[in-house]
């Protein structure tokens, strides 16, 4: 049983405050740092932020911590809940408890802080790994997959000081054997891009943002798909390694509809909706690409359904699901992608999160894993990748080390997992869906 909820204020990898909180039980102490994004879907559980402008510019978490160690936590030891079989309760509590639909009165980033760490001490309570833990939670079957990583390496929209309007361009080892042998492709392939860079741009163009990713001063979309090809081809790994693209178009959307690609220019560049189509089928023809997230934004739906309608790749809901069981609900009415983010901090709670994975694949659609730009040294999700077979996962540039920590811990799942001789399977190219792995 639990003992004691703390909490305390601590920094993000942007150095701005976050929320850590530590449960206590006879089996020790466990601890969960929670993140928080750049780019912000609308539609995402509230973070609370104590908005005191002499303080971290307003940025501070002291209300949160307030409500995990004098509302939430006296009011779950009073439950006398126990972590290891009681989970979602212990999250359908804070979520009555807090008594919004968004969390906006106690703070997701307060109720997420005690429900990974109750995760955390559930697990230890019975005597297993997270991932196991979490994989029996989910009902997850079938061999463990380890999932594809997508690294993050060129950065655009809110996440640099460029003028690209996309936020995100990544490198996808489909081809590895081994989550182990994809981190050596991915790796490999940042340090030629620093290099091929440097040569394009000058050395001081390879310094990197928010998420490892360099922010060399390109503008347009097949700038910084050049720049991955050439950085493939030159390590030669030309059709093991695909191409993903986040543009975080919510950033760009303008009120009546268009979207403008030159909104960090001097001057606009403004698409209507078909022409943003357009421009996304003739990257997709040019280059391997094989994942396109947030390609329109959060609540344009009619774009979302149009281009589901002829786009041959994964096409994923971010700033759109927001890990939400309802919203996805409308967009599988609506046919409007067929893959969900799943970010913990956008939805508040473990559970929920869950059930939102677990609703995406009853609709037939894949899972893939986030981190947030405002990352932690909190490891929690390679765990939760595992534990749901998503296949594939994203944590920002081999680079940083709340990026690579995630990294670390999914290589040393995967060590475990094979020194066990337990069934383990490295995704590859079927990252969408490796439960078709299980069949091969």
């Amino acid at each position: 049983m639990i003992s004691a909820i703390r909490a305390s204020q601590r920094l993000d990898s942007r150095g701005n405050p976050t929320v850590q909180v530590e449960v206590v039980t006879p089996k020790g102490i466990f601890r969960a740092l929670v993140p928080s994004g750049a780019s912000t879907g609308q539609h995402e559980a509230v973070e609370l932020r104590d908005k005191v402008a002499s303080t971290y510019e307003g940025k501070g978490v002291t209300k949160a911590v307030h409500n995990v160690q004098d509302v939430i936590g006296p009011a779950l030891l009073k439950k006398n809940f126990d972590p290891q079989t009681q989970l979602r309760e212990i999250d359908q509590f804070m979520r009555d408890l807090d008594g919004t639909p968004n969390k906006a009165h106690l703070g997701a980033n307060a109720i997420l802080g005690v429900s990974m760490a109750c995760a955390r001490a559930g697990a230890a309570a019975a005597g297993v790994p997270l991932y196991e833990f979490l994989r029996t939670l989910a009902g997850t079957t079938g061999p463990y997959i380890m999932p594809v990583p997508f690294f993050n390496v060129l950065n655009g929209g809110v996440h640099s000081g460029n003028t690209m309007a996309f936020q995100e361009m990544m490198l996808a080892p489909v081809g590895a054997s081994s989550f182990e042998e994809a981190m050596r492709l991915g790796a490999e392939t940042y340090h030629r891009l620093k290099k091929v860079i440097s040569q394009q741009y000058g050395a001081p163009a390879t310094g990197i943002g928010d998420e490892g990713g360099f922010a060399p001063p390109i503008t347009l979309p097949e700038q910084a798909l050049d720049l991955l090809q050439t950085a493939v081809a030159d390590t030669g790994y030309t059709g093991k390694i695909k191409f993903g693209i986040d543009p975080a178009s919510s950033e760009f959307f303008k009120e009546d509809g268009s979207y403008d690609v030159g909104f960090k220019d001097k001057t606009s560049n403004v698409l209507s909706s078909q022409e943003m189509q357009d421009l996304y089928m003739r990257l997709i023809r040019k280059y391997p690409i094989v994942l396109l997230e947030d390609p329109f934004a959060e609540d344009d739906w009619g774009s979302w359904t149009a281009f589901q309608k002829v786009c041959p790749i994964e096409l994923v809901g971010d700033d759109l699901l927001v890990t939400n069981v309802e919203r996805v609900r409308i967009a599988a009415e609506k046919k409007a992608c067929n893959s969900m983010l799943l970010k913990v901090n956008q939805i508040g709670t473990v559970t929920e999160a869950i059930e939102a994975a677990q609703l995406a694949y009853k609709l037939g659609w894949s899972v893939f894993v986030s981190h947030r730009s405002g990352e932690t040294t909190d490891d929690f999700i390679a765990d939760l990748t595992v534990a749901l077979s998503t296949g594939h996962l994203k944590s920002g540039a081999p680079c940083r080390g709340e990026r690579v920590v995630k990294y670390n811990r999914l290589m040393d799942i995967e060590s475990e997992l094979k020194s066990a001789g337990k069934p383990c399977l490295y995704a590859g190219e079927s990252f969408s869906f490796p439960s078709k792995l299980a069949t091969k």
